[in-house]
């Protein structure tokens, strides 16, 4: 049995891009790969970011906002960073063979679930799809 890639996908507050990246991830490659998200500083999982995934049938409501401290030495094969602040503060993960990074803008803007604000979530979570749909296209081949 070929043994799963691990992917982490890292952005600041491990509360909204992060989190709808590893959601994503875990519906469209379940079966090949161990897929985390974590944070340069943890908060909590975006309630915005809950709704918008749910459109999409993804429950992350149950997720973690986690430090990457927690993931540094667990053996993660890629690390994608989904912001600047991440990519410039990101730690070195060892045995990591590839690192990406996507900047993405982040649909953060307080912590209100907000019916107004979902547009920009759901304009985010589009792009992470598409993101992922190619990165997963591009392992393929």
């Amino acid at each position: 049995m070929k043994k799963k890639q691990k992917i982490i996908f890292i952005c600041t507050g491990n509360s909204c891009r992060s989190q709808m990246a590893e959601g994503i991830m875990r519906k469209l490659a379940p079966d090949n790969f161990e897929i985390y998200s974590a944070g340069i500083s943890p908060n909590k999982v975006h309630p915005n970011a809950i709704e918008v995934m749910k459109e999409m049938n993804i429950d992350i409501s149950n997720h973690t906002s986690d430090s990457i401290d927690c993931y540094t030495n667990i053996g993660i094969d890629m690390v994608i960073t989904v912001c600047d602040q991440a990519k410039q503060n990101c730690p070195v993960f060892p045995k990591t063979k590839k690192q990406l990074h996507w900047n993405i803008e982040d649909p953060f803007d307080g912590w209100s679930k907000n019916k107004k604000k979902l547009n920009k979530f759901r304009r985010v979570r589009d792009i992470i799809n598409n993101k992922i749909l190619k990165l997963i296209d591009s392992m393929e081949k």
